[in-house]
């Protein structure tokens, strides 16, 4: 009877390791999820990386543009080392297309780029922006890298005003 017995108390009915085969399935599932967000936290620090690398490359090409800017002969003023106020109402004025190409094609055409000059006190502020890129492209979430150089703007003949003159490169596609 004790034989027969013990074989009714087959696998089926033994419940002691019921719970074994579901731990391997749950140590698994947490080892997957790990990897997962190891893997996340490891791309986004690359991307992360790669978005400061640009910057880091090219602050030194835009610090000397925007000195180059500064200095171009389209912006300059009577009174030697100033900016024109009326040269940038010109290139920043819709109307202005003509002279922002001709102002534009004296740079490399590498990186797209915009200036924006504006007086210290923040009463007059001029945007210039190249016609060669679609509209909206210089505000979408491309990266970009700005450098300034103080500057002298002269309002009138008689008034000059301290200023700021920044360049803002964009990345393109074939710069990476």
């Amino acid at each position: 009877k004790n034989a027969l017995k013990k074989s009714d108390d087959s696998i089926l009915r033994d419940e002691t390791g019921v719970l074994e085969p579901h731990s391997d399935l749950v140590a698994t599932a947490l080892a997957v999820i790990g990897f997962v967000v190891f893997a996340a936290l490891l791309s986004r620090a690359y991307t992360g990386y790669e978005d400061r690398s640009f910057a880091l490359e090219n602050y030194e090409s835009a610090s000397l543009l925007a000195g180059t800017v500064a200095e171009t002969p389209v912006l300059k003023a009577e009174n030697p080392g100033s900016i024109s106020a009326s040269a940038l109402d010109r290139l920043s004025a819709t109307e202005g297309s003509d002279e922002r190409k001709e102002f534009f094609s004296s740079f490399s055409g590498n990186y797209p780029f915009l200036v924006e000059v504006r007086t210290e006190d923040g009463k007059w502020k001029w945007l210039i922006e190249p016609e060669i890129v679609e509209s909206g492209y210089l505000m979408g979430k491309k990266e970009k890298v700005a450098a300034s150089v103080p500057v002298v703007i002269e309002l009138s003949s008689a008034e000059t005003v301290p200023g700021t003159l920044t360049v803002v490169f964009y990345e393109t596609p074939w710069v990476r």
